[in-house]
């Protein structure tokens, strides 16, 4: 089966990523999912087991898809993320598995302790205010 989308939206407003198959199927995939499930290295890692949880990224928001060669599309996210190349058989896979892989998500979090409100604090002291 060819995997190759026939149409690819990005749709600002509600912050998807719109893809329509030729077999009529199509795909609304929000920018947080993409995020989380982003092919990168930074979230795969380079091997089996060293995957990174993404968390904090509810309010991620999509802002750029570029083609890459004939097999994928890059996306720019809000968060500057913008590494890993999403393949045309990824994306179907994302597409077609959504529900099971944010279910899966979902669990990971919950036993993580996280939230996909959570973000990174960092807390600046000004060291002229310290004892």
């Amino acid at each position: 089966m060819d995997t190759r989308p026939t149409d690819i939206r990005l749709r600002k407003l509600s912050n998807l990523l719109e893809l329509t198959y030729a077999d009529g199927r199509c795909f609304n995939l929000p920018a947080e999912y993409l995020r989380v499930y982003s092919p990168s290295a930074e979230v795969k890692g380079h091997g089996t087991g060293q995957e990174v949880l993404q968390y904090g990224k509810r309010h991620v928001r999509l802002c750029g898809v570029s083609p890459v060669g004939h097999y994928g599309i890059k996306l720019v996210f809000d968060d500057d993320h913008s590494s890993g190349i999403y393949t045309w058989d990824y994306l179907y896979e994302l597409g077609n598995k959504q529900n099971d892989l944010w279910q899966d998500y979902l669990q990971r979090l919950a036993a993580a302790g996280r939230l996909r409100d959570d973000a990174q604090v960092i807390k600046i002291v000004d060291p002229a205010k310290t004892d």
